[in-house]
């Protein structure tokens, strides 16, 4: 029994046998999480992983996904997006890219790149036809982000990004549990309902020790053409109340932009700049990198 409680106090957890506990400075918790955690291509040096989560849709989680990775990508670092909303893909539209992967010499699987060099991986570069849908239950969804993880010969990269399906479900676990994610952006808009379910993402992505960089609401207001006043067309923001409460940053506070959806209509989002975006990847490469 003593034996026992030496071992028990070396781990840094003294209540749990089998052995799972939410204790964070538990060694023999952390290190079950390292052995979890998939392993890379050979062919992949991946420096930073980093997921851009809410737990609705609709709030623009692809579209902030596609400013973040373009301007990294303008900033001089190497990026690929990994796209792990199967069943409702749209980087490639958001890009333009209609073109259709390429198997990697039996190695694996070519990311397509964009006009500017940024990697991408979606369903929708492997379908025959892009209006295909993806009727497929949890477990194989979930083996197909695998796959891109492992699959995909991605090569050097400074950052992937992992643009998620909403929610808190499968994928979300599966990502959180299954690759070396160093940090996520949490995505929102005004309304409270929106701001309660992103609290349950944030939830879970403390229970499961995944650091949040910070937050970026979006919708968050529009500028007038004529006078450029700022009005907030869904209601006032209490992101900052929501920041507080939950000891996060705000990284951003985005407008609705006409340009913007026309960016990401006619898949010309590398053309697209927003000087708050600037601002908020300094931040975000300052948090990973430090």
């Amino acid at each position: 029994m003593e034996e026992m409680s030496k071992d028990k106090e070396n781990t840094g957890c003294s209540s749990c046998d089998s052995h799972t506990c939410d204790k964070k400075d538990c060694k023999s918790c952390a290190q079950k999480k390292k052995i979890m955690k998939l392993p890379a291509n050979p062919a992949n040096h991946i420096k930073h992983v980093v997921g851009i989560v809410s737990g609705k849709g609709g709030v623009g989680k692809s579209s902030v996904t596609s400013m973040v990775a373009v301007e990294l990508q303008r900033q001089g670092y190497k990026v690929g997006i990994l796209d792990a909303d199967v069943t409702g893909p749209s980087i490639p539209q958001i890009f333009g890219m209609h073109t259709v992967a390429k198997s990697g010499k039996g190695k694996g699987i070519e990311p397509v790149e964009t006009p500017s060099g940024i990697k991408m991986m979606s369903v929708n570069v492997l379908l025959e036809a892009e209006d295909t849908p993806v009727v497929w239950r949890g477990p194989v969804i979930t083996g197909v982000v695998k796959q891109f993880w492992t699959d995909v010969l991605w090569r050097e990269l400074d950052y992937l990004l992992i643009d998620m399906p909403p929610g808190t479900g499968d994928v979300a676990l599966t990502v959180f549990q299954s690759l070396p994610v160093d940090g996520i952006i949490m995505v929102t808009s005004p309304q409270t309902l929106v701001g309660m379910i992103v609290k349950k993402a944030c939830k879970m992505a403390d229970k499961l020790s995944v650091p949040i960089l910070g937050l970026i609401e979006n919708y968050s207001y529009i500028v007038c053409s004529d006078c450029g006043k700022k009005m907030p067309v869904f209601g006032k923001s209490r992101v900052e109340a929501f920041a507080e409460e939950s000891n996060l940053r705000v990284l951003a506070k985005l407008p609705v932009d006409e340009k913007l959806a026309e960016a990401g209509d006619e898949g010309t989002i590398e053309k697209y700049h927003n000087e708050e975006m600037v601002q908020a990847v300094g931040t975000i490469t300052a948090l990973v990198e430090k």
